[in-house]
């Protein structure tokens, strides 16, 4: 019976592992490399820390099914993001330094003589409890650690917090050796696209990672409370998701190909400049044309349609991404495409003009400081059904609370 049991986690360790190897974004694998790790073991809650340099891990998301379930629905957790360093201090930087399993039953009966301690301030602040926690190693196939992942409360059957089962480890680790080479995969696309956003910065010093980092996560926010709304299938949000986060930190890759005299002019830009300028959606989606993905495809769209308004007043229209010229049928007098309007702009367009305006508001540029919060959210409400889709900024003020932690997460 045993056997079949062992067997039987196996397998099931082996699909949760290739459903975490086709997940190409950094933050929503360590999402569903969290909820992955905990169905697992049953666990209420976790945290995932990722390795930044020789000596400090960063906290980088959590979840927690007994806090949650406190919470309105819809809503999410909302916390910060913060370093530790790599030392025997805490239990995530123990392991980190020591690449070895600690299996705690009771983190208020910790074993005498042990190097780590046991936190308690977030249970004091949030009225938590951590009881067990189970905390492992991510390691690449070089044997380097790459995370941390812990592992907090497992479930017996009444729902009880209780220990981890000893006999769950290996299967654990087994499960954490698909997680590292996912996440080591992630982080190198990740470092491949900011590489390729400190290229667009030093031609638009605007587009900073910081930039970038923020509307990719805003939209990314937005997108999953509207889609819910909408009735999709959490199958098809998930992976919508993955590639709307990548595409939308190159949002404004076009504008590679415009004059410095217009990207770096600090001031506001007069109408024949901005016509110029206005040329970096179609020569940013034509940079994806030949899609060989679907975040090429994904990509493509973002860059075309983050600038089209829901009332049809945007641009570049229906163009031809390859010449800029107009779609045939779509030719306006002046020779321009004519706007697309309402539901002609695919949603990973809509959902990006609506994030990278709320950042652009929110954020200090050459020619303007940055808005008081008040302003940004009464502009963006009075623009529901003139420049954005309504339905989308219904989702975006029902997610403000989750939004402000992100823009705290990547700040300038």
């Amino acid at each position: 019976m045993r056997e079949d049991n062992e067997s039987e986690k196996y397998r099931r360790i082996m699909s949760l592992g290739h459903e975490i190897t086709v997940v190409k974004d950094v933050d929503i694998l360590l999402e569903r490399i969290l909820t992955s790790a905990r169905r697992v073991t049953n666990a209420d809650a976790g945290s995932i820390y990722v390795r930044e340099g020789d000596d400090r891990l960063r906290f980088k998301c959590t979840q927690n099914d007994t806090l949650q379930a406190r919470l309105p629905a819809g809503k999410k957790l909302v916390y910060s993001t913060f370093w530790l360093p790599i030392n025997n201090k805490s239990v995530a930087g123990w392991v980190a330094g020591r690449g070895e399993v600690v299996n705690i039953p009771d983190v208020a009966r910790l074993p005498p003589g042990v190097p780590y301690s046991f936190d308690g301030h977030y249970d004091e602040v949030s009225g938590y409890r951590t009881r067990s926690m189970l905390t492992f190693p991510l390691k690449n196939p070089h044997g380097g650690v790459v995370g941390v992942l812990q592992l907090i409360n497992a479930r017996d059957e009444a729902g009880a917090a209780a220990a981890f089962d000893a006999g769950d480890e290996p299967f654990v680790l087994h499960f954490a050796d698909y997680a590292a080479v996912a996440l080591e995969r992630a982080l190198m696309t990740r470092a491949i696209i900011l590489r390729m956003i400190r290229m667009a910065e030093l031609r638009d010093p605007k587009e900073t990672g910081a930039h970038v980092n923020r509307v990719a996560a805003y939209a990314v926010e937005i997108y999953e409370t509207w889609a819910a709304a909408q009735g999709m299938q959490p199958g098809d949000i998930e992976k919508n998701k993955d590639v709307l986060r990548m595409a939308a930190m190159l949002h404004d890759v076009g504008k590679v190909a415009i004059s410095d005299t217009i990207l770096k002019k600090p001031a506001r830009l007069d109408p024949e400049e901005f016509a110029a300028m206005k040329e970096h959606t179609f020569l940013g989606a034509r940079l994806f044309s030949d899609p060989y993905s679907d975040f090429d495809e994904a990509a493509m769209i973002v860059a075309l349609n983050h600038h089209e308004r829901w009332d049809g007043g945007g641009y570049p229209g229906h163009v031809n991404p390859q010449t800029g010229k107009p779609v045939p049928g779509y030719e306006t007098p002046d020779g321009k495409g004519r706007g697309k309007r309402g539901e002609e702009i695919p949603p990973l367009g809509r959902v990006v003009a609506i994030a990278d305006v709320y950042d652009a508001l929110s954020s200090r540029r050459v020619y303007k400081e940055a808005w008081d919060e008040g302003r940004v959210l009464e502009t963006l409400q009075n623009e529901a059904g003139r420049q954005f889709d309504p339905e989308m900024i219904k989702a975006f003020f029902s997610s403000i609370d989750v939004l402000r932690m992100l823009g705290e997460r990547y700040p300038d």
